[in-house]
């Protein structure tokens, strides 16, 4: 593939920043297709981990935390298991493999990343019962959940960057669309996979060993991950590899407008992509009284049709630009959320119409999310940049959703829910009106 140079700003026209950054020869990657497979094949792993600990949750919990455990110590490290994962260890993994990516290299950082998924999905399946070892078993669990917390955090800020830097001019609205189109893969095999080990598997057979099958296969399928990731193209260039390394936390000390900007970008579209792709059906079965069956396969069936949609919005951006997908989510969730979500009813159908329209609207923020904030930071800190603002800002919204709705739920004042929603959206579509336009912009690289 032809080298291309990237213009300082001063050549780029009414478009261009008012600084531009310091570039040379860039040669994008010439297997482009392998580098999309490196992350997203890697990605979808993770994910696949990740969810498989959420749908199974209950058969663990059986064998690791017994209710009867005469151990005063096992309830707290059940709750411990349970948040200080998803809300602790996310934003760290952020911050440090960020800091890989940025010191080392995005490929070394995908490597490490698939490898703590793969070690600590082996972890989980491998972990005894509290029958068997006592207090052991629930700490061991929660290591291999800190574990995962650390490389879930780690790979969005190692792939995002990794994926926006593979792309040629004018691809990275479609390259970065495959983050999401990786995710929505990695959690509807989970899916699948309990969902057929549920229903194949004798009650007491999964209890006792079915469950932890699904960690086992995540594990070899690391390995999987692990070797595309080896053969792809690193996408640092060597003038980053020339220059001194960056501190771990040079991305907040140098750049904190555009740590600041990566909080309100992601605040709304984390809370509105949790609510929408993991609680909604839950929030259909609370306050509809749609059927569990019913709920489950709306959720698959609009999850596919999500993973669907986010290449073409990637494509639309690079057309026409990341704001006007980004203002078409943020209002269009500020305005809708509340009907649409008061439109559901007991029905299937009403639930599954209710879904789509939003992974519409969704698509406008998730499938140029990666794009955005690769185009927000510069080279030398742009995955440590990426990671820790956005880590935090979705354990701090998109992590607590199904809390928060329960929440309300409880407190008489379900409707609040999506009151919260679209609050949030408005706010994030003020900040997406004060970006500046980067569709159009050549990469620091």
């Amino acid at each position: 593939m032809t080298a291309f140079r990237e213009r300082p700003a001063h050549e780029g026209g009414p478009d261009s920043p008012t600084e531009g950054p310091r570039v040379g020869v860039v040669t994008p990657p010439a297997r482009p297709v392998r580098q999309l497979l490196a992350a997203s094949v890697g990605n979808a792993v993770e994910w696949f981990d990740w969810y498989t600990y959420t749908f199974l949750a209950t058969y663990i919990a059986a064998q690791i935390f017994p209710e009867d455990a005469a151990n005063s110590l096992v309830p707290l490290l059940a709750t411990f298991a349970v948040f200080a994962v998803g809300f602790f260890m996310r934003p760290v993994g952020g911050l440090l493999m960020g800091a890989v990516a940025d010191r080392r290299g995005r490929r070394a950082a995908l490597t490490v990343t698939i490898l703590l998924m793969g070690g600590s999905s082996l972890l989980v399946g491998l972990t005894p019962t509290y029958a068997a070892a006592g207090v052991l078993a629930p700490v061991i669990l929660v290591l291999a959940r800190l574990l995962q917390g650390l490389s879930v955090g780690g790979e969005f800020a190692a792939s995002t960057t990794f994926l926006v830097e593979s792309a040629g001019p004018g691809r990275r609205g479609l390259f970065s669309s495959f983050q999401y189109v990786s995710t929505t893969i990695g959690q509807l095999v989970a899916s699948g996979v309990a969902a057929l080990l549920v229903a194949k598997l004798a009650p007491a057979t999964m209890d006792s060993w079915g469950w932890r099958v699904p960690f086992v296969l995540g594990a070899f399928l690391s390995l999987v991950g692990f070797w595309v990731r080896r053969g792809a193209h690193e996408t640092r260039s060597e003038e980053q590899t020339e220059v001194p390394r960056p501190g771990l936390f040079e991305a907040l000390r140098r750049h904190p407008r555009e740590s600041l900007l990566i909080c309100g970008i992601t605040a709304g579209g984390t809370l509105a992509y949790y609510t929408w792709t993991s609680y909604l059906p839950t929030y259909a079965e609370l306050n509809a009284g749609v059927e569990k069956s019913d709920a489950l396969l709306a959720g698959t069936l609009s999850l596919t049709f999500f993973a669907v949609l986010q290449p073409v919005a990637g494509m639309v951006s690079d057309r026409f630009g990341r704001k006007p997908l980004l203002l078409m989510f943020g209002i269009g969730f500020a305005v809708l959320c509340v009907p649409l979500l008061r439109a559901l009813d007991d029905s299937f159908v009403t639930l599954l119409l209710v879904q789509c329209a939003g992974m519409i609207l969704l698509s406008g923020f998730t499938a140029i999310s990666a794009a955005v904030n690769a185009e927000t930071f510069p080279a030398r800190v742009r995955a440590a940049g990426i990671g820790f603002p956005y880590s935090l800002t979705v354990a701090l919204f998109g992590g607590t959703a199904p809390y928060i709705g329960t929440l309300f739920k409880d407190l008489g004042q379900a409707g609040l829910f999506p009151v919260y929603v679209s609050v949030l959206c408005l706010v994030s579509s003020a900040v997406y009106l004060r970006l500046p336009e980067t569709a159009h912009r050549p990469l620091e690289r």
